[in-house]
C-alpha cells in the first residue's frame, strides 16, 4: 500500500445542518427571481414603455411607483405581529406580486393600443402594491434565517453571484432586443419572465418558517413610535431620503436619455450595465472589508461623493468620446452606489432593535419611498419641459445640476448627519 496514502486521513463531509439548508434554498431562491426582475426593469421597462407609446413624463411615473407605495409597509409591520406563520403570508403576497408583474407583458394582446399605458401602468401599481406585504414579510424573514455572524459574508457572496447572472441576463437581453427588434423582442423576454416568476413562486414553497421574535408592543401607534423616537436612526433616514429624491431626478432615467435622446442601441446599453454591475460586485468586497473597520454610517458617507462625482462626469460629453464617458460614468456610479446599498441594508437590520426591526424597516422604507418617488416623477416631467431646448442641455444638462446640488447636500448636511457619535 502506499505510504503517503496511509498518511491521509479521510476528509470529513461537512454536516448538512438546517441552518446551511436554508441559507442554500435563500441563495437559490435569488436565481430565478434575478432573470425576471432583471428583464422587467431597468433598460427593458423603458424601451417596453417606449414601444407602448409613453412620454417621458410616463415613464417617470412608472419609475416612481415602487417606490410610492413603500409607505404601506408601515401597516404590513404592525400586522405582521399577529400572524403565526409568516412563510404562507410570503408565498401568498409573493406569489400574486410576480403573477401581476409579468401579465404587464400581455397587455398589447389584451387592450386597445390607446390604452396600452394606461393598462401597462394599472398592473405594475397593482404589482407594487402587494408588494409592499411580499418585501416586508421577505426582509423579515431573510433577518431572521442568516445569523449576524455571518451575514456580511453571506449577503456578499449572495449578492456578488446574483449579480453576475444578472450582468449576464442583461446582456443576453439586449441582443435579443437588438435582433428582434420591437413587438417580437418583447414578446421573447416576457416568455422567459413567465418561466422564471413561476420558478421563483415554487421555490418559495421550500423556505422554511423561522421563528418569528416579536414587538413588546401590542398596539400600532407606541409600534410606530419606537423609530420615530430614535433620533440617530431617524436623522439618517430623513437624510437619505432626501439624498434618494436628488439621484432618482436622473439616475432612473438614464435608460431614456440613451434609448431616445442619444440613439444608443440595446446591445451597448447593456454593456454599460454590465460594465456598472461587475464594478458594484467588485465594491461589495471593498466595502465588506471596510466595514469590519468603520460603522456602516460613516461608510455610507463615503459613498456620497462617489455617487454625486459619477452624475458630474456626464458634463464631460461636450469634449470626450461618448462611449468612453459613458463607460466612466457607469463605472464610478457602480462602485457608489454598491456601497451605498449593501451599508443601507446593514444599517436597517444591523443597527435597529431586533423585536422591533419590522417597523424599523417600514418607517426606512416608507421615507425614503415618497422621497424617492419624486424623484423619477420631477426627472420625467424635466426632460418634458426641456425638450425644445439645445440637444446637450437634454443629454447632460440636468445631471449637472443635479451632481452639484448633491455634493451642496453632502457639506451643509451629510457630514453632520452620518458621523459616528
Amino acid at each position: 500500500m502506499n505510504n503517503r496514502t496511509e498518511g491521509r486521513r479521510p476528509r470529513r463531509k461537512r454536516k448538512w445542518t438546517t441552518q446551511r439548508k436554508n441559507l442554500h434554498i435563500a441563495t437559490w431562491e435569488g436565481v430565478p427571481s434575478t432573470i425576471f426582475q432583471v428583464l422587467l426593469q431597468g433598460q427593458f421597462l423603458t424601451g417596453f414603455l417606449l414601444y407602448l407609446g409613453a412620454t417621458s413624463g410616463e415613464i417617470g411615473l412608472v419609475l416612481a411607483l415602487t417606490t410610492l407605495v413603500n409607505i404601506g409597509q408601515i401597516a404590513v409591520a404592525f400586522f405582521i405581529q399577529k400572524l403565526e406563520s409568516r412563510k404562507w403570508a410570503l408565498v401568498l403576497f409573493i406569489g400574486l406580486q410576480r403573477v401581476l408583474w409579468v401579465s404587464t407583458g400581455l397587455v398589447p394582446f389584451l387592450f386597445p393600443k390607446p390604452y396600452w399605458v394606461t393598462a401597462f401602468i394599472g398592473l405594475y401599481a397593482l404589482a407594487f402594491i402587494v408588494n409592499t406585504a411580499g418585501g416586508m414579510l421577505w426582509s423579515s424573514v431573510i433577518s431572521d434565517l442568516v445569523p449576524p455572524r455571518v451575514r456580511g459574508r453571506y449577503f456578499g457572496i449572495r449578492n456578488t453571484m446574483l449579480n453576475a447572472l444578472g450582468s449576464i441576463v442583461v446582456y443576453a437581453g439586449g441582443i435579443v432586443l437588438d435582433m428582434y427588434p420591437g413587438g417580437k423582442g418583447f414578446l421573447i423576454i416576457y416568455i422567459v419572465v413567465w418561466i422564471f416568476a413561476a420558478l421563483n413562486i415554487a421555490v418559495f414553497l421550500f423556505y422554511p418558517d423561522v421563528h418569528f421574535e416579536k414587538s413588546d408592543e401590542s398596539k400600532f401607534l407606541p409600534m410606530l413610535k419606537k423609530p420615530l423616537q430614535d433620533s440617530l436612526f431617524i436623522k439618517s433616514t430623513l437624510f437619505l431620503s432626501l439624498w434618494l429624491l436628488l439621484q432618482n431626478v436622473t439616475v432612473p432615467l438614464y435608460s431614456y436619455v440613451m434609448l431616445q435622446l442619444m440613439d444608443i442601441n440595446y446591445r451597448t446599453l447593456s454593456l454599460l450595465n454590465v460594465t456598472q454591475t461587475v464594478f458594484m460586485m467588485a465594491s461589495f468586497y471593498f466595502w465588506g472589508n471596510l466595514n469590519a473597520r468603520y460603522s456602516n454610517k460613516r461608510l455610507l458617507f463615503w459613498t456620497l461623493p462617489i455617487i454625486a462625482v459619477s452624475s458630474l462626469i456626464w458634463g464631460l460629453l461636450s469634449v470626450l468620446p461618448t462611449l468612453a464617458v459613458l463607460l466612466t460614468a457607469h463605472v464610478v456610479f457602480g462602485v457608489g452606489v454598491g456601497g451605498f446599498n449593501q451599508l443601507a441594508f446593514n444599517f436597517i437590520i444591523g443597527d435597529t432593535p431586533k423585536k422591533e426591526r419590522p417597523m424599523y424597516m417600514a418607517t426606512y422604507a416608507a421615507l425614503t419611498g415618497v422621497a424617492a418617488f419624486f424623484g423619477p416623477l420631477l426627472g420625467g416631467k424635466i426632460y418634458e419641459w426641456i425638450a425644445g431646448w439645445p440637444h446637450s442641455i437634454q443629454v447632460y444638462g440636468l445631471q449637472l445640476v443635479v451632481g452639484g446640488l448633491m455634493l451642496v447636500l453632502i457639506v451643509l448636511i451629510g457630514r453632520r448627519v452620518l458621523r459616528d457619535y
